[in-house]
């Protein structure tokens, strides 16, 4: 009989240790400001019972024992996300938040503005990875299928458009067996998709 090397008792622990992580792990993923109907003004009704219904969707999660949430933190649904974990985090303290960024430079064609909110939200989360470091063509892609393939559920907040990032994650996500909820911006009808094998 062949034994196990300390080698490959480390390896294992570890495909144990990130199985665990993506079984109790959610990703984040939606519309930017200017494919939602009111744009960048996040006073209108719309946009904050959106904020609400996401922020059902996150407490329902944390009850169910989902404690990592992974946010790409790009403008709109994924800094909205992110900032509810934050929020969260006082009364649940075992939450835990990590920004997946495509590169280094996401936010240097943003306004000012942005730019703080997105700098706050990065001091305070848990981890920060960079799937590139340079900005580079399909960065935007290769950071929402990290995303998908280290979370077993995927909160999309989606219009049922066929083209764009969020079109691609959700299909992405499918084709990876995730569930899926589904939060229809205008109407804010969810959706929930069981996780079926790929």
């Amino acid at each position: 009989m062949i034994g196990q090397s300390k080698t490959s008792e480390v390896y294992f622990d570890q495909l144990a240790a990130l199985a665990d992580f993506i079984n109790h792990a959610c990703a984040f993923t939606g519309h930017r400001p200017q494919k939602l109907p009111w744009r960048d003004d996040e006073t209108a009704p719309g946009c904050v019972a959106l904020k609400e219904a996401l922020a059902t969707q996150v407490a329902m999660l944390i009850e169910n024992r989902y404690t990592e949430f992974l946010s790409g933190m790009a403008p709109g649904v994924d800094m909205w996300a992110a900032q509810i974990i934050l929020d969260l985090r006082e009364k649940h303290p075992g939450l835990k938040l990590h920004c997946i960024l495509p590169c280094a430079a996401q936010s240097a064609k943003w306004s000012a503005a942005l730019q703080k909110q997105y700098r706050t939200i990065l001091e305070q989360a848990d981890s920060i990875i960079f799937v590139n470091r340079a900005d580079r063509k399909n960065c935007m892609l290769e950071r929402d299928r990290f995303l998908v393939s280290y979370a077993s559920v995927v909160l999309a907040v989606y219009n049922g458009e066929k083209r764009g990032g969020t079109a691609a994650t959700v299909r992405y996500a499918r084709k990876l067996g995730r569930k899926l909820i589904v939060i229809d911006p205008a109407t804010l009808t969810v959706n929930h998709e069981t996780k079926t094998a790929p």
